[in-house]
């Protein structure tokens, strides 16, 4: 049985039917990039035929159909960065998770990013389409983040914490850390998730560091994402 879990967004609590209603919307405009037709399906059988056509795409696949917009993003990233002059927004949320080991779903989270298992990293959320782990033990990371109008690519270094600026919780002494780069590592902001045991459950305390010069509107959509991903990994782990 999967745990109860419920998001924290702007200071309101949100149920998983809400979160998966904005899944539902990314799943739509995902499916029509990627020509599936999602017409007459559940929201597991949507889930499935995005994750299949982006495995059968395979990378080289996935970047050519998103050639463009990576290309754009790079470049809108890149003066971005330079605008912000490493200042940061945070896009953050909650979850309070009814059942569970804090610690377990961190092991769980390092244990699928050290083997490179994609297909649950791809699953969690409409908007991934390559989480895959170099050989440098480095997250490569295509995603569509929060509200922004094109997929973009960059890698996340989760041996590598500085210029993290997200506080640090001391009751949360479960953490996944990382910086995030551009390919040719221009610093474009990181995460800083963290977590404590809460009753039978716990709390997830999830943030991603944006450029200062990031629009308002994608760090807002972008907490939903942070829900959506999050909620999928931890029932998934849950599964396990």
């Amino acid at each position: 049985m999967v745990p109860k879990i419920d998001a924290i967004i702007a200071g309101k609590s949100r149920a998983r039917q809400e979160v998966q209603t904005w899944e539902d919307r990314r799943a739509s405009a995902v499916m029509r990039k990627l020509s599936v037709d999602g017409s007459n399906m559940s929201r597991l059988e949507r889930r499935c035929a995005l994750l299949a056509r982006k495995l059968a795409l395979g990378h080289s696949g996935i970047r050519e159909t998103l050639r463009r917009e990576l290309s754009w993003s790079a470049r809108i990233a890149r003066l971005t960065a330079t605008l912000s002059g490493g200042r940061r927004k945070l896009s953050a949320c909650d979850l309070v998770v009814g059942r569970g080991s804090a610690d377990a779903f961190c092991e769980w989270f390092r244990e699928r990013t050290r083997q490179g298992d994609e297909p649950p990293m791809l699953d969690a959320c409409p908007d991934h389409y390559i989480i895959a782990t170099g050989s440098d033990g480095k997250q490569v990371v295509v995603e569509t983040t929060g509200g922004a109008p094109f997929a973009s690519e960059f890698v996340i270094d989760y041996s590598d914490s500085r210029g993290i600026q997200t506080a640090l919780d001391p009751t949360c002494p479960f953490r996944i850390v990382g910086t995030a780069r551009l390919k040719d590592g221009v610093s474009v902001g990181g995460v800083c998730h963290q977590f404590r045991q809460e009753g039978e459950g716990f709390r997830a305390k999830l943030s991603v560091e944006f450029p200062v010069m990031v629009l308002p509107y994608m760090i807002a959509e972008h907490r939903w994402h942070l829900a959506a991903e999050f909620s999928n990994w931890i029932e998934t782990a849950s599964a396990s």
